[in-house]
């Protein structure tokens, strides 16, 4: 089985048979177009190179070339998905929603928030300095950061005040609620990482039964 890219939509929520309320994000699949395969004999690893979207600018003649020699239209993007060696994909396949079914476990990988240099209380969720008993410009300071004579100095990895987000991160064992083949879009049990309209992978769970 092979993956998708999606684009956020947003959350919502839906009701269960019993009337309960579920948390879900929207997830509508980008045109997925199979490109090119990978085989452990000429690559070291099987896997297929998926296209999705229309060409923002003129490509390279490189990037051309390559479309051509596998005998398809230039796309967008290309993303590459694991697959089993006795996989059947053909060149030029389209790849929908139908692969997944309600129920199923995926994981949801993609690029989280970007909110620029930020402090430690909302970095890592530091408590701050005291707010009374004359203590005075130190609410949201971090405290010490090492020691006074030995080693005198500060280790590698400290948590400190830097950049915050905008990095890969993946949520795993999501559960798939609903599946709408004629919108292309699939409703997943809980958040997914990256702001609304944002770029996702979803990949059968790797742990989850």
């Amino acid at each position: 089985m092979s993956g998708l890219v999606a684009r956020k939509a947003g959350m919502t929520q839906i009701f269960a048979e019993d009337g309960s309320a579920v948390p879900v994000t929207v997830l509508n699949v980008e045109t997925c177009k199979v490109i090119a395969r990978r085989t452990s004999d000429k690559d070291g690893y099987d896997a297929i190179q998926v296209g999705f979207g229309a060409p923002k600018r003129a490509e390279s003649r490189a990037v051309q070339g390559h479309y051509a020699k596998q005998g398809q239209d230039v796309m967008g993007n290309l993303k590459e998905f694991r697959v089993a060696a006795d996989a059947e994909f053909e060149l030029g396949q389209d790849l929908t929603v139908s692969m997944f079914e309600v129920g199923q476990k995926i994981d949801v990988a993609g690029t989280s928030k970007g909110r620029g240099f930020a402090g430690v209380m909302k970095r890592y969720d530091f408590g701050g300095g005291r707010a009374t008993h004359g203590a005075e410009k130190v609410h949201r300071q971090m405290g010490s950061t090492g020691q006074c004579q030995w080693p005198g100095r500060v280790f590698p990895g400290k948590k400190m005040p830097g950049h915050y987000g905008s990095v890969r991160k993946t949520v795993q064992n999501l559960e798939i609620v609903r599946v709408d083949e004629d919108l292309n879009r699939i409703l997943v049990k809980g958040a997914v990482p990256g702001a609304k309209n944002g770029l996702l992978e979803l990949r059968p769970a790797v742990k989850g039964a």
